[in-house]
């Protein structure tokens, strides 16, 4: 079973999707609004494929950058083809809305921007190509035909969000993970995870039960040296990203309970509440920069402390 990465290009980056060339023809992960005409058509058509063919839309969370060329996707298959998405992240497929709600429910306490909302309102506006309903809604433990004898089944990955799934080609054991195996952060160099008991849970559960022979990336996520592993990874590549994701959760994690535990303290620090941490981490990037992963993952460790405290 043949799989090829689709680049579609986004400012100073590339957006990842990849077509499965089954029977019955999928696509996985849209990119944004101008995705599948600018790239997924070209692209396709380098290969001898038609986008008007793709039979199944699979979404591996419903972050902008994924969902965001789902609908016009949908159109360009004259609606014919199957939107796939966890129950978990669906209204972010339904509601530009949703988008803003998640920012004002989490980082953006911590960014201090009184025209974040506003920003994030816009930017839905602009890269999501439609509002709609799934056609498919998956919960984790589903198989999807392909036609002939080819198979998907859904595995869920929580943590980076509650909706999290991959993908994975029976036989094959080709494993489409969207942003679930996040290593040390992609461009902006630190890891993006909501939950983070559920990330750590499902890196393991990647690493020991689906055991990939073949891992495809959401992004180019980086090794500790910052040189990234691209989206196509082999199985020993495989192992080591995943293992390399739990090393820096763990250290993430430590680093997070010594700082909460002694106390968020509010100074002049880009990174305050939380300056300590990323002292610790050694990290120096643009903690401002959407999607913002650091005050994402910080928020996460918050959570997750607090409700560990009232169960204490």
């Amino acid at each position: 079973m043949n799989v090829h990465p689709l680049v579609s290009p986004w400012g100073r980056f590339g957006l990842y999707s990849f077509f499965i060339d089954a029977p019955e023809p999928a696509i996985v992960d849209t990119g944004i609004a101008s995705s599948p005409a600018g790239g997924m058509a070209p692209g396709l058509a380098a290969i001898g494929r038609r986008i008007e063919d793709v039979r199944w839309i699979l979404l591996t969370h419903g972050h902008i950058d994924h969902i965001g060329g789902a609908h016009a996707l949908w159109e360009l298959t004259g609606r014919r083809a199957q939107v796939v998405i966890h129950e978990a992240d669906a209204p972010l497929l339904r509601s530009r809305r949703a988008h803003v709600e998640e920012y004002l429910h989490g980082r953006a306490r911590y960014l201090n921007d009184p025209e974040g909302a506003t920003k994030v309102a816009a930017a839905a506006d602009t890269v999501i190509s439609g509002e709609m309903e799934p056609t498919t809604l998956v919960e984790g433990g589903e198989t999807l035909s392909l036609g002939g004898d080819v198979t998907v089944s859904v595995h869920p990955v929580p943590g980076h969000t509650p909706g999290s799934v991959a993908y994975v080609i029976d036989g094959q054991r080709s494993v489409f993970v969207g942003d679930a195996v996040q290593v040390h952060g992609a461009a902006n160099g630190f890891p993006g995870y909501a939950d983070p008991d559920a990330y750590r849970a499902s890196l393991r559960y990647l690493r020991d039960e689906v055991r990939p022979r073949h891992l495809y990336l959401g992004h180019p996520y980086r090794r500790a040296d910052g040189t990234p592993y691209g989206v196509e990874l082999d199985k020993d590549q495989a192992g080591e990203a995943l293992q390399g994701s739990l090393d820096m959760e763990a250290r993430v994690s430590e680093a997070a309970r010594r700082c909460l535990q002694d106390g968020p303290r509010e100074t002049d620090s880009p990174y305050s509440p939380f300056a300590p941490i990323a002292d610790g981490l050694g990290y120096t990037g643009d903690p401002t920069l959407e999607p913002s992963p650091f005050f994402t993952t910080m928020h996460g460790y918050r959570t997750h402390l607090i409700k560990e405290d009232d169960h204490g």
